[in-house]
């Protein structure tokens, strides 16, 4: 999503300049995340000039799809981001001005797209989780080298069978059982 400096310049003079576009951010899925899948983004917004800087104000609205926490099926996620960046033409940044991520525009245009493939990957969650009922009775329970028991079935299989002391771990076992007979 590049603009050219010098229209936003020539647009910005009488009102804010402005834009509506979908966005291919497709390129976020061959990152190390858990994106399965990205559909385009539509970002609608405006720019004013304040002396050298061009103030973006943006709305990013969109979906991706990410794998369910429990059941690893698909699980649309749908968000909408305000966000405002930066940018200058100035040449001389200070760390104040680093410190406040203003961008440097370096040539005669300037590219959105990084700010927006940024702004979405800071707002996908950690985890997601499908809210459909069937997704989670048809869920994997058991695979190459595992098998899900339940917590239940856990406590069950515990007591049915006495785990064999390690023998290096006799003594304590010994100590442990002590302390519980003296109280």
């Amino acid at each position: 999503m590049k603009f050219a400096v010098s229209q936003i310049r020539k647009d910005a003079l009488q009102q804010p300049f402005t834009f509506d576009r979908e966005v291919d951010v497709s390129e976020i899925e061959t990152l190390e995340n858990d994106i399965l899948k990205t559909f385009p983004v539509h970002v609608v917004g405006s720019c004013v000039l304040q002396g050298e800087e061009m103030i973006f104000s943006f709305n990013i609205s969109g979906k991706v799809i990410l794998p369910c926490a429990r059941t690893l099926v698909e699980v649309p996620y749908e968000f909408d981001i305000d966000a405002i960046e930066i940018f200058t033409t100035a040449t001389d940044l200070t760390e104040d001005d680093e410190e406040d991520e203003i961008h440097f525009v370096d040539g005669t245009s300037l590219d959105l797209a990084p700010s927006i493939k940024e702004r979405i990957l800071l707002d996908i969650p950690y985890r997601v989780y499908s809210k459909n009922k069937e997704d989670l009775q048809n869920a994997l329970v058991q695979g190459e080298g595992w098998d899900l028991i339940e917590e239940s079935e856990q406590e069950e299989e515990q007591s049915d069978e006495e785990q064999p002391i390690d023998p290096r771990l006799k003594k304590l076992q010994e100590f442990m059982d002590k302390k519980k007979n003296e109280k």
